[in-house]
C-alpha cells in the first residue's frame, strides 16, 4: 500500500502531515491534511493504539490513516450512518 507523508508549518506555527495513502476500498491514492505530529506517527507504528497516539484525531481519520478510505467511500460502500 502506498503511503506518502509530508510535514507541514502553518504562518502560525501550527505542525501538520499532509499523508497520501492508498485506498484499500477503491485503490484510489487519497490524501488528508492532519493534525498529527512524525513522533505521534512513530509511536502508533511501534506498537501504541492509534487512539492513545493521536487522540486528537477524529475516528474517521484514523480510518484513513490505517486503510486510506475517505468518509466518502464508506459513505457509498456502506450507506451513511443515520
Amino acid at each position: 500500500m502506498y503511503t506518502s507523508m509530508r510535514t507541514n508549518l502553518s504562518p502560525d506555527g501550527k505542525l501538520s502531515m499532509t499523508v497520501t495513502k492508498t485506498s484499500r476500498l477503491s485503490g484510489t491514492n487519497n490524501t488528508m491534511v492532519l493534525d498529527m505530529t512524525i513522533d505521534q506517527y512513530d509511536a502508533w507504528q511501534n506498537g501504541t493504539l492509534i487512539q492513545d497516539a493521536m487522540p486528537q484525531l477524529t475516528a474517521d481519520e484514523r480510518e484513513f490513516l490505517k486503510s486510506g478510505i475517505l468518509p466518502d467511500e464508506w459513505d457509498a460502500m456502506c450507506g451513511e450512518e443515520d
